[in-house]
Order: C-alpha cells, then structure tokens, then sequence
C-alpha cells in the first residue's frame, strides 16, 4: 500500500514514521536521565541529613556535580559576598533569589523535549487525516478518469489514504501517553530538587544564627 500510494501520501507516512522515531527516543533518553538525575539527588539529600553547616555538607558531597551542590554553593557564595555588609534576612532573601534561579534552570533543562511530544501528540492525528483526505481524493479522481465504481478499483487507494490515518495514530497515542507519564515523573523531581533547596536554605540559617551566637559569645568573654 505505501508503494503504490501518491508521493503525498508517501511523504506524510514518511514523516509521521520519523516523528514516532522521535517520540521513543525521547522516552529512551528521558527514562534514563530522570532515574540518574532522581537518584542522585536523594542520595545527595541523604549524605547531608546530618549535616551542621554548608561546609559540612559540601564536604559530606565532595565534588561531585548537581543541583543540590549547586544550591550549597550558592548560599555560601551570597554569605559569603554579603558577610559584614547586610542584615541576615537581606542574606537568606538573596541566597533564596539565587536558589530559585538555579531550580528554574533545572525545570527547564528535565523539560527539554516534552514539547516536542505535545506537539507530536496534538498535530499527528491531523497530519494523518490530512494525508488520507489526500489519498481518498486521488481514489475519486482515479475513479472519474475510469468511470467505473467497482470495488477492485476504489478499494485500494481509499486502503491506502486510510493507512495515513492509522499511522498518525501509532505516532500520536504513545506521544500523549509518554507525554503525560513524564509530566507526573517530572513533578515528583522537582519536589525533590525543592526539598534540596529547603535544605540548603536550613543549613545556611544555622551558619547565620552560629555565627551570632559566636560573636556574642566573644563579645560576654571580652
């Protein structure tokens, strides 16, 4: 059928089959990063339970990349940079812009690639229907040109637009459905890079609150 139907037709099959191509590469390779990028940060979350201080918890982490790192670094950096000049909430409200703007960036980066599958999975179908609207008309004009309505004529082009459709099918199903799976799968992630935030967070509040208390310590012995 997909030999014998217009280059139109043709094309349509051809590009829904690569847009389905698509689809399964993008499961392959977001299946795999979500689980790494899921397990480190609760192995991350984990070795830090502990910890006292940001310093405690870089160094419970090594050098190992990833958000949480990420996170501790940039409250030490804004504590670091605004020590001696700013109010301890100035520093927690800085340390939290910069928080955020590292959360942001990684929604964005596990994002990469589901609106390719929203837009596979909402134009497929039309792309499909599209392509046998295509064939069916050709199926009638074949028909004029041989003047005759018997079904050994009409029955394999109208086979063949109808192929269109069914292909766009098996491109749009699975892109709604691996759409929808990683939209939930994603979420739960970034709960979690939330809850690394919030403990990046913690752990610089008690640096501030330490270093208070230390200082009054200092202050009574003097």
């Amino acid at each position: 059928m997909f030999m014998s139907a217009d280059v139109v037709v043709k094309g349509v099959m051809i590009g829904l089959a690569f847009a389905s191509l698509i689809t399964w590469t993008i499961f392959i390779a977001k299946i795999i990063e979500l689980s790494i990028v899921q397990q480190k940060v609760r192995s991350a979350l984990k070795k830090i339970s502990d910890a006292r201080s940001l310093a405690e918890a870089q160094f419970a982490l090594g050098s190992k990349e990833g958000v949480l790192p990420s996170l501790l670094s940039a409250c030490m950096r804004e504590a670091r940079l605004s020590a001696g000049i700013s109010s301890d909430a100035g520093i927690k409200e800085r340390a939290a812009l910069s928080c955020a703007e590292i959360v942001r960036a990684e929604a964005r980066r596990v994002r990469l690639g589901m609106g390719m599958l929203a837009t596979i999975g909402a134009t497929s179908p039309f792309v499909g229907l599209f392509g046998t609207v295509w064939g069916i008309m050709n199926s009638f004009i074949g028909i004029s040109k041989a003047q005759t309505t018997n079904l050994a004529v009409v029955a394999p082009g109208i086979a063949e637009a109808l192929l269109a459709t069914a292909i766009g099918l098996v491109a749009a199903i699975p892109a709604v459905i691996i759409y929808n799976h990683f939209a939930r799968v994603t979420k739960g992630y970034l709960e979690l890079v939330n809850r690394a935030s919030g403990a990046a967070a913690r752990l610089l509040s008690r640096d501030l609150d330490r270093t208070h208390v230390s200082g009054r310590a200092r202050a009574a012995a003097e």
